[in-house]
């Protein structure tokens, strides 16, 4: 059965006028427009007001969008990639990660780093890439973000290698899907547990390497992130006794969003010149929707009856490339550094609602605390 990532059940396409909500570092501007050429408007099907809201949107210096795929991003920012060392999470085959890896493998960077929790895995992705490309450098980091001491022992091994002194770009990529209710070694709901909890951590861990590159940072976060807000008060659903998947793995990729605010507000980190972003990468049959029942993702026309994708349904599927181009533009594209803490969807600014909660600086605040109370450490950079 195909997996999907990023999902963004619940919701269709509609078209429309709307306005522009332009998002900065100190302000948030509402534009009313009457004439936009085809503008996306994401209408929620199970609200009780039934409103259409349209996502901010913002001119972008490419005509980056929907079919883009991830080579083309890179041969287009291909000066950005030479020389850089790139880490990637979850890089393994039939995934995006790995997908990302490839297109930035034949623009010689200085060293690809792939990082995930199975060795072999992580070798034979490895070998993928000097397929592709021979001469581009490749190094494996066993990476488990299902507990806090593995994704300790990780950033102590990265920190080690006294060969990589700086870190240019970091993308967190791995993550799980609506899995049945569980708890990681730490007792955290392996969900939010996995996809932001353990990154927080490893990311936090190895920042004294990104901060030597000027480095950025980009979580790969998903449309799903309306499935939920973050539980402050109640991050583990009453001990599993309320559990949705769905909602938890809302809260996950709401944490991811609001993880990337929080780099970008802080004052040290800006002045340090690391930057962060969140990217929505559209739905990609990979494996991990795996846990979602094959009967649900038919009844929502997501599969066919066959266990194939269904693009005569309300959602368009892409490509594993064009599934990894937003990120590579959230990693490589200059002109964004302004718009710090922004989020992305096809290929761009703007290119999908983000709700209020999710870009919420005070949420990010309390994410921020609650995530440092759950890993029992205090940053300061």
């Amino acid at each position: 059965m195909l997996g999907i990532y990023g999902w963004n059940l619940g919701y269709k396409e509609c078209r429309g006028d709307s306005s522009l909500t332009f998002i900065t570092d100190s302000t948030s501007t509402s534009i009313t427009t009457s004439k936009l050429s085809l503008p996306t408007i994401l209408c929620s099907i199970h609200s009780k007001t039934s409103i259409c809201k349209r996502a901010f949107t913002e001119m972008a210096t490419t005509n980056f969008g929907f079919s883009t795929t991830a080579e083309e991003v890179a041969d287009h920012f291909k000066d950005q990639i030479k020389g850089k060392t790139i880490l990637i999470t979850g890089a393994s085959p039939n995934g995006i990660g790995l997908a990302a890896a490839c297109a930035f493998a034949p623009h010689s960077p200085g060293l690809l780093i792939l990082a995930g929790r199975s060795p072999a895995t992580l070798s034979a992705a490895a070998a993928e890439i000097a397929k592709l490309a021979p001469t581009c450098p490749t190094k494996i980091l066993t990476l488990d973000l299902s507990s806090l001491a593995t994704a300790r022992v990780a950033a102590t091994e990265f920190n080690s290698w006294i060969d990589v002194p700086s870190l240019d770009i970091l993308i967190n990529n791995a993550g799980i899907m609506s899995t049945p209710w569980g708890k990681s070694a730490d007792g955290i709901e392996q969900q939010f547990a996995t996809n932001h909890i353990a990154p927080f951590l490893f990311t936090n861990l190895i920042m004294p390497k990104i901060i030597a590159a000027h480095g950025r940072i980009v979580n790969l976060s998903s449309a799903g992130h309306r499935f939920g807000p973050v539980r402050f008060n109640d991050h583990n659903f009453a001990d599993g006794k309320e559990y949705q998947p769905e909602a938890a793995y809302g809260q996950s990729k709401t944490a991811n969003i609001l993880y990337a605010v929080a780099l970008a507000k802080n004052e040290s980190l800006r002045e340090k010149g690391v930057t962060a972003f969140s990217v929505h990468p559209g739905v990609i049959a990979t494996n991990i929707g795996r846990h979602v029942p094959f009967e649900v993702l038919v009844e929502r026309k997501v599969l066919k009856e066959d266990g194939t994708p269904n693009n005569e349904g309300p959602w368009k599927f892409k490509t594993h490339s064009q599934g990894a181009a937003t990120t590579m533009v959230a990693a490589l594209d200059p002109e964004i550094k302004g718009q710090n803490g922004a989020y992305l969807a096809d290929g761009r600014i703007g290119g999908e609602e983000v709700q209020e909660y999710a870009v919420d600086k005070g949420n990010a605040r309390k994410l921020w605390e609650l995530s440092e109370e759950l890993v029992g450490e205090k940053f300061d950079f």
